[in-house]
């Protein structure tokens, strides 16, 4: 596949606050590019953390952190599947625990609380194939590989403050793209 099949993205933009009036990191990226980016708030809740996100958080198994799952869209059509956690410590009271769009973001929203990102998060990049949840929301034919990657973020003082799971899949953004051509 050529690479005007594709773009690349960055996890840089998606850790600057933004300002005022600005599109959400991945609007503006997809704008960028002629598409239509947008996303759409499937849950908030209170949730035992998996396994990884605990141990980066450094909580105990009972411990509960707070999710938001979305659901990214390119051209109106779901790419990913994106849910983000929090320590329960940092999001009870705030708009991340509540079920509606935060203004500028979470990470601008972490930035007026204190938790500036570090400019590089680990991450990891694994491949599956996609789970009934992931096959529903994503609308996607059985045995269809997908990508996770897994994006663990800590504050500049140190402090662990996000992990986004994002499950995407190639298949459909290259669909979308070649039915557009």
């Amino acid at each position: 596949m050529s690479s005007d099949d594709a773009w690349m993205g960055e996890a840089q933009p998606y850790l600057v606050p933004r300002e005022a009036g600005q599109d959400d990191a991945w609007s503006a990226e997809a704008a960028a590019h002629g598409r239509r980016g947008g996303q759409r708030l499937l849950a908030v809740q209170e949730v035992e953390a998996p396994q990884p996100v605990r141990d980066f958080f450094g909580i105990h198994t009972n411990e509960m952190v707070v999710v938001r799952r979305r659901l990214i869209t390119l051209d109106d059509q779901p790419v990913e599947l994106a849910d983000s956690y929090y320590p329960a410590h940092i999001a009870r009271g705030t708009p991340l625990a509540d079920a509606k769009r935060i203004p500028g973001g979470a990470v601008t929203l972490l930035a007026k609380l204190g938790f500036i990102p570090e400019s590089e998060p680990l991450e990891d990049v694994a491949a599956s194939t996609a789970t009934a949840r992931e096959r529903e929301e994503l609308n996607l034919p059985a045995r269809t590989p997908v990508l996770v990657l897994t994006r663990f973020t800590m504050s500049t003082t140190g402090t662990p403050m996000e992990v986004s799971v994002m499950t995407m899949t190639r298949h459909l953004q290259y669909r979308q793209r070649k039915q557009a051509s």
